[in-house]
């Protein structure tokens, strides 16, 4: 199916593209909870990261898990990430290492999946002398001090990235996230899913906004990964204000990724330079890269993990929003999400919160909450009364879908890190602002030892 050569777009062509997004449509009976984290690695000795190779080197660490069953996965001769089953591991740009957790039924299922991965990469990283942190953004070094890992995708977007944003090279180096995967019953489930979603992702950033430093200081934000994306590439970010237009739906979305500007082609192992270059010109055999060829399926895959918007669609919906942070905020961004998207009644309560937002709030609400987090002002009140509420609506979805752990427990457990925050008034990162400039005395260095994994 992904070898499928895709007609030019008189041929057919953008139907095809539709099709395919669409074809990830399923019952509510089939829906399932992907979700991903990011996580920095450090040297325990002197808080550096990883480089890609010696003996205390990510690569020497992907291989390490293969004792646990994970495949290895090569580019040029070097393993540079791993898969078990439907779950895989993989590396961003300076080796920060993700896991994109299988398909599963449940949040039960998900914390399991989270903890034990947790747990095979401690096993593995211990003897090595290696360390891991979940924050939003890398506390301590500086760009320049981060690895870059050899994997030909990277290259292109490293010398693409300072010609359209002052921090894409941030981005790739310096963030990490934890995101979840959602399904959708049709179109107008993807839409109205989409719209909630969009509508409520500063609330996300600001629950979970855990990247308060720049290079051992403070930097003034509360989720400065989040502000990056104000600066890395207007082509591909943003919060998609067509979404909220009339008429949205699979064809729409498919017209806006046919305007994001490409990245690469891949062929025989080897990433062609597409930077900046129109997949329309791809479909019509008119790629300067690669001319007189037209995309697969595969492709087309592959272009759409290269836009960014603040919630992505695929076949799925993609919630984008949040800093990563230790194990229980893993668990509680999918519990956030599934709770709000994932009942039919939440969701009706959800769109009633969001719907009468017009695009100049959405868009203070997206500006301003990497800074203030929970503080801004919104309307009649701050964001922390809406936070408040989007989780009362999310705990009482999860508790209608009833799906209980071994103890008797039903899925809004998870939410309880969230309902802290909410109850004292503030966001993880400015917690660790406290503790920096109270008992840290000054010293970044010591959230590499508090909040490792």
């Amino acid at each position: 199916m992904n070898d499928l050569e895709i007609p030019d777009v008189k041929g057919g062509g953008r139907a095809v593209l539709i099709d395919y997004l669409a074809s990830g449509a399923r019952p509510e009976s089939d829906w399932k909870i992907g979700t991903e984290h990011e996580k920095f690695g450090f040297r325990i000795d002197d808080l550096r990261p990883p480089t890609f190779d010696g003996e205390r080197g990510i690569e020497a660490l992907l291989k390490g898990l293969t004792q646990f069953g994970w495949a290895p996965v090569e580019e040029n001769g070097r393993t540079i990430a791993l898969t078990r089953d439907q779950a895989s591991v993989s590396l961003e740009p300076a080796g920060q290492l993700e896991l994109s957790g299988a398909p599963l039924a449940t949040l039960h299922d998900t914390c399991v999946e989270a903890a034990t991965h947790l747990r095979e990469v401690r096993t593995v990283a211990e003897p090595m002398g290696l360390g891991f942190l979940g924050m939003g953004f890398q506390p301590k070094w500086r760009r320049e001090d981060m690895p870059w890992m050899p994997k030909g995708r990277y290259k292109i977007m490293r010398e693409y990235m300072p010609k359209v944003g002052q921090l894409g090279l941030d981005m790739m180096t310096r963030t990490s996230t934890v995101q979840v995967n959602l399904d959708v019953l049709d179109e107008a489930d993807m839409v109205k899913k989409f719209r909630v979603s969009l509508a409520l992702q500063p609330i996300a950033t600001a629950l979970f906004a855990d990247s308060p430093f720049l290079e051992g200081q403070p930097n003034g934000y509360l989720s400065y990964r989040s502000h990056i994306w104000t600066d890395t590439d207007p082509d591909r970010t943003g919060l998609l204000d067509f979404v909220f237009e009339d008429g949205f739906g699979y064809e729409r979305y498919v017209d806006y990724l046919l305007d994001v500007p490409m990245y690469f082609v891949y062929r025989d192992g080897r990433y062609l330079d597409a930077s900046g270059q129109s997949f329309r010109d791809f479909m019509d055999a008119k790629l300067p890269v690669y001319p007189d060829q037209r995309p697969t399926l595969k492709d087309w895959a592959d272009h759409s993990t290269t836009a960014f918007p603040e919630v992505r669609l695929k076949k799925y919906l993609e919630m984008r929003g949040a800093d990563s942070g230790p194990w229980n905020r893993i668990c509680a961004l999918s519990a956030f999400w599934v709770g709000l998207l994932y009942d039919a009644q939440a969701l009706d309560a959800a769109w009633d919160l969001v719907l009468d937002f017009t695009p100049a709030e959405r868009h203070a609400l997206r500006d301003g909450v990497p800074r203030h987090g929970l503080h801004l002002p919104f309307r009649d009140g701050k964001v922390l009364e809406l936070a408040r509420r989007a989780l009362e609506i999310s705990a009482h979805g999860l508790r209608r879908r009833a799906r209980l752990n071994q103890n008797g427990a039903d899925e809004s457990i998870y939410l309880e890190p969230l309902m802290e925050f909410v109850a004292m008034g503030k966001s993880p990162a400015e917690r660790k602002l406290e503790l920096f400039h109270g008992e840290w005395g000054g010293n970044v260095d010591r959230v590499f030892k508090e909040f490792a994994y």
